[in-house]
């Protein structure tokens, strides 16, 4: 299994397991205590952060020091700023429409399980089987070669995309002269969902950090899941319902601009 010590890729993929059940369990907590569960988006890249420092613990004497420092710092980077930007983004709003509509299906009195079932326990399963090739890389005891070192310039556009696109909308949406008007400028030029094409970007690129290894290959299922997610999923179509009924020049926008990956504008 490429030299992997099978005991100690068991053992972190069970300990990861417990990280992301944790953190998710932790997120409930706040948001029962809260009123609200919108927080659980802070709680997602906070979940993959502890995977990943779970996910170093447990390779400790087993993978290669420097691919594990590499894909766990990237992992830091990323799961860090996002739950950052989310947080400063969402401090002191009501509860996010999408769970609210989503939680509307709960029985009465149930609202919280409901939510504990459906959001955060999903949710943390979801971000351990995304997570999985962060924690087979972290096991590899070879060093980094040519393919992991694309898949840190990947992860790095794709980082690029998210952070710059998300200071740009954020930047738009402080202009009070921009109230009610659709962002088309800067890398939304380009892409109607430039963070989420960045974040399609990192976990492409922290697959490669594993797929120079068979058992690395064997993961490609999570970065397809998440991608799967962004654009079929909860990502794309559901914040392009919500703009489509209450951004009155939606329809011209997206009849331009490219859906996902980066293009330049039609007509």
């Amino acid at each position: 299994m490429s030299g992997i010590d099978t005991g100690a890729l068991l053992t972190g993929l069970a300990a990861g397991a417990g990280a992301a059940l944790l953190v998710m369990l932790a997120a409930f907590a706040v948001g029962v205590r809260a009123g609200r569960h919108r927080g659980v988006d802070v709680a997602w890249g906070l979940g993959f952060t502890a995977v990943a420092l779970t996910g170093l613990a447990c390779s400790a004497g087993h993978g290669d020091p420097g691919r594990r420092a590499l894909v766990t710092a990237l992992v830091l980077l990323w799961g860090l700023r996002l739950s950052a930007h989310i947080w400063w983004r969402s401090r002191g709003a009501p509860e996010d429409p999408r769970y609210d509509r989503m939680l509307s299906r709960a029985p009465a009195g149930r609202r919280d399980a409901y939510a504990l079932r459906t959001v955060y326990l999903l949710q943390a399963a979801i971000l351990w089987f995304v997570s999985l090739p962060v924690q087979v890389a972290q096991q590899l005891p070879s060093p980094p070669g040519p393919l992991a070192w694309a898949g840190t310039a990947l992860w790095a556009v794709g980082l690029f995309f998210e952070g710059v696109g998300d200071r740009q909308l954020g930047r738009f949406k402080a202009d009070p002269a921009n109230h009610g008007k659709v962002m088309d400028r800067g890398l939304w030029r380009y892409t109607r969902h430039p963070n989420y094409f960045g974040d399609a970007c990192v976990w492409w690129g922290l697959f490669l950090l594993a797929a120079d290894s068979p058992i690395g290959w064997a993961t490609v299922l999570s970065p397809l899941l998440m991608s799967y997610l962004l654009v079929n999923g909860s990502g794309k179509p559901l914040l392009e319902r919500q703009l489509s009924a209450t951004k009155p020049g939606w329809a011209e926008y997206r009849a331009r601009t490219s859906g996902f990956f980066p293009w330049p504008p039609r007509g």
